[in-house]
């Protein structure tokens, strides 16, 4: 016999998950962004950084997205015909003599949605395109506090490089 909380709540509960569970099951699609992605796509990164940057993610999806030039990349990831993640990069040629090679400067999954293989897909399906047009190395940079981050890029096989990241402010005009 189940146990009386067992008996209150299993229907409900059982409603309330099928859906999860069904989404769970239901295959991980990595595909180009779409401009209906978009909302999603500003939820996610606004639930990471605490700021929505619509206008910002418009200007990023006419560059990479809908009007892509070649070497240019938005992926998204989608599982039960939701966008749980996005990734986006260039090839980039010849910067301070540094051969092509591929540059991711997004990648995030919603923070539910982490643990489950989701960033490591959509940097092995950029890390693919990469590679089809003849790219060898693939580069990122990450805020030196970012651990989260680091840590997952780190589980990816990445490490330091051999270029070092130097800027200053600039004085007002």
């Amino acid at each position: 016999m189940a146990a009386p909380s067992e008996r209150r709540t299993a229907p409900a509960a059982r409603a309330r998950r099928a859906p999860r569970a069904a989404a769970a099951e239901a295959p991980l699609v990595i595909r180009p962004v779409r401009r209906a992605d978009l909302a999603p796509v500003v939820a996610i990164d606004a639930t990471v950084t605490g700021i929505e940057k619509r206008a910002y993610w418009e200007s990023v999806y006419r560059r990479y997205g809908a009007a892509a030039q070649a070497g240019r990349t938005f992926l998204v990831a989608e599982q039960a015909r939701e966008v749980l993640g996005f990734v986006i990069g260039e090839v980039r040629d010849w910067e301070f003599g540094s051969p092509p090679c591929g540059w991711v400067f997004a990648i995030d999954v919603r923070p539910g949605a982490r643990l489950g293989g989701i960033g490591s897909a959509l940097l092995q399906a950029i890390s693919a395109r990469f590679r089809a047009a003849g790219v060898t190395k693939l580069r990122t940079m990450l805020a030196r506090d970012n651990t989260l981050i680091l840590s997952f890029f780190r589980s990816q096989g990445m490490m330091a490089g051999p270029l070092i990241s130097l800027e200053m402010d600039l004085p007002p005009a």
